[in-house]
């Protein structure tokens, strides 16, 4: 049985990620925090596996508060402002989630946590394990396709639609950019109001552009910052 802990100033988002938390029966929940000061009383009291801790919170914000505990547990990072990422993973969290958070993309955020508590035996390596967050099925004319995301290049924005060019291939769906966006996992970064990069897949880039191979993609003035980051 995994404790957990939720900290987050905003109830709502607390009574979300609980409600979560209630449908894994591997989970208990140890306490829900409206303030990392809170927070840090349980953390005396109780030893937890795993955090889910907001950024952006008054007084102190989660990601110093988390750099200040001396014996730390595994964290995933929610948040309304999806730039906090990079600050998210040079604390080594498990994911980062971006609010409001749908259950897929959570249980995708607890089976790597899970991945990560796989322990050698006798010096053996883990076993691997095949994650959720590998890939995503889309609807296309009825039919269920399953999309390795490792497969994809980049998703483009058409209207309504929106075009994954995959390595071999491009499919085309009815999804806004931004909704198909909180599907993905961390490898995927927005440069544009009409693009989204796998950034494993990226060869070369400036603040004004990315290139994928041949292919060359703007990136918007509110993206900058992302590819300064990155």
């Amino acid at each position: 049985m995994y404790k957990c802990v939720i900290i987050d100033d905003e109830e709502l988002a607390r009574e979300l990620i609980q409600t979560h938390v209630s449908q894994l029966d591997d989970f208990e929940l140890v306490a829900s925090c409206a303030s990392a000061i809170e927070a840090s009383k349980v953390l005396q009291q109780e030893t937890v596996d795993l955090l889910f801790l907001d950024i952006e919170m008054p007084v102190l914000k989660g990601t110093d508060f988390f750099k200040n505990i001396v014996n730390k547990p595994k964290v995933i990072f929610v948040t309304a402002y999806r730039d906090y990422a990079l600050d998210g993973f040079e604390l080594n969290a498990v994911d980062y989630l971006l609010k409001p958070i749908t259950f897929a993309r959570f249980f995708n955020a607890i089976e790597k946590f899970k991945a990560q508590q796989q322990i050698p035996i006798d010096g053996e390596a883990p076993i691997p394990i095949q994650l959720k967050s590998d890939y995503i099925f889309v609807t296309k004319n009825r039919k269920k396709i399953k999309i390795i995301f490792d497969n994809i290049l980049y998703i483009e924005s058409i209207k309504d639609y929106i075009r994954i060019h995959l390595i071999n291939e491009s499919i085309t769906i009815k999804f806004s950019i931004s909704a198909f966006q909180k599907e993905l996992d961390t490898r995927f970064i927005r440069i544009h109001r009409s693009y989204i990069v796998n950034h494993d897949k990226i060869t070369a880039y400036t603040k004004h552009d990315i290139e994928i191979e041949k292919i060359e993609l703007p990136v918007g003035e509110n993206y900058k910052k992302n590819i300064i980051n990155l």
